[in-house]
């Protein structure tokens, strides 16, 4: 029974998945959208949300704590720059993750994890919607009754 255990071990012991999460965290920093399996991915949002929201607090002691977590300092800087000024707005679900299909050799669910406010194909389709027009058809059938 899995009771009361919240987090994916991943098949991995406590330093190694440790180590996983914190290298698949700053890569999605600075990369802003990484390719991995979907119960990476779902572990990885569990992981890197808080530390997003921690960032949104820019002082030495937040940058400290996050860089316990992540253990790079150019995610961590990455993470504190005007760039993420979009994410630090936003109340929270920083993260999409993408489902893409299955792995070849074991079928593994694979998907996509990104930053949400840095896709710029959701942000183009949002702002710029075209208007529908819809015209009346009656003068045409009219003009096509007049004709017969």
């Amino acid at each position: 029974m899995n009771h009361r255990n919240k987090n994916n071990h991943l098949g991995r012991k406590y330093g190694h998945r440790k180590s996983l999460l914190s290298n698949m965290a700053s890569s999605l920093i600075k990369k802003k959208k990484i390719f991995t399996t979907l119960a990476k991915a779902k572990a990885l949002r569990k992981y890197i949300e808080p530390i997003i929201t921690k960032s949104k607090i820019n002082t030495i002691h937040s940058r400290r704590n996050i860089f316990s977590y992540l253990r790079d300092k150019t995610a961590v800087s990455e993470l504190f720059k005007d760039i993420f000024e979009k994410i630090r707005e936003r109340p929270g679900g920083y993260t999409r993750i993408i489902k893409t299909g299955f792995r070849f050799g074991d079928q593994a669910p694979l998907s996509f994890i990104e930053l949400v406010d840095f896709n710029e194909i959701y942000i183009s389709k949002r702002i710029k919607k075209p208007v529908k027009v819809r015209r009346s058809r009656k003068k045409i059938k009219k003009e096509s009754n007049e004709q017969n």
